[in-house]
């Protein structure tokens, strides 16, 4: 559905050369990922040990095993194709007008669409280092593993070079975030609830009137926002760069 707000969104776009996009797993369930927080989010499912326990540094220590088993059932899915909203970025990227994408998912699905400035603010599942020797290993490397994967030059525990919970983030990573957010016209969000911190923080570094929030439901910093679309994010950026129509 395009509403006046959508209009008014690809207006904007259209004058615009310095957009930053940040988002989060609200960008990827139209790829079939599922994201945290919804009615069908992983922190709604039923396994042994909550989520939000099993993606936790201390888990990854004591219960490497049990980590291993969600991390490659849940984490990896590696079938996921690029949705409407990846690929429209990626144009917009093209075009000169978006100059970043900062997010806070894992999957890799910005870069697979062509989008080359991404800072990925909890990592990726695309690099899994040795904890011995740092050899890089891939995702379909990590899947394939039976078992807990180990490192195909020294045998030692591999770990993802995913953020868990109880770990910072990596600084380079969030200046760079930081810095573009700061220099842009106009920050679009979408698909983030905006409650997971230090990454929400990142909204207080915007100083533009441009602020778009593209999110079906409401969120703590609604008030903020110059421009409010409770719109599937996926029709409205393709919207906004000629790829469907009303």
């Amino acid at each position: 559905m395009i509403t006046e707000n959508t209009k008014i969104l690809k207006s904007w776009i259209e004058e615009s050369d310095n957009i930053v996009f940040f988002g989060g797993a609200g960008v990827s369930t139209e790829s079939g990922i599922p994201d945290f927080r919804s009615v069908d989010g992983l922190y709604n499912m039923k396994y042994k040990f909550p989520p939000e326990t099993i993606l936790s540094h201390t888990f990854f220590c004591n219960h490497v095993a049990d980590f291993y088993e969600f991390y490659k059932d849940k984490m990896l899915n590696l079938d996921a194709k690029p949705n409407k909203a990846h690929l429209a970025l990626a144009e917009l990227e093209r075009q000169g007008k978006v100059r970043a994408v900062v997010t806070q998912n894992i999957d890799g699905l910005h870069q697979a669409a062509g989008s080359q400035v991404v800072y990925e603010l909890h990592g990726s599942v695309h690099r899994n280092y040795c904890v011995n020797c740092g050899k890089l290993h891939d995702a379909k490397y990590m899947k394939d593993y039976d078992g807990i994967p180990a490192c195909s030059d020294c045998g030692r525990l591999l770990k993802p070079d995913v953020v868990l919970y109880e770990e910072g983030l990596d600084q380079r990573t969030v200046n760079g975030a930081i810095e573009a957010i700061e220099q842009c016209d106009m920050l679009i969000i979408g698909g983030t609830s905006l409650s997971v911190y230090p990454a929400s923080g990142l909204i207080d570094y915007y100083s533009g009137n441009k602020l778009v929030l593209i999110n079906k439901s409401s969120t703590q910093y609604d008030n903020r926002a110059d421009l409010l679309i409770a719109e599937s994010i996926g029709e409205t950026l393709s919207y906004c760069v000629g790829e469907s129509e009303e």
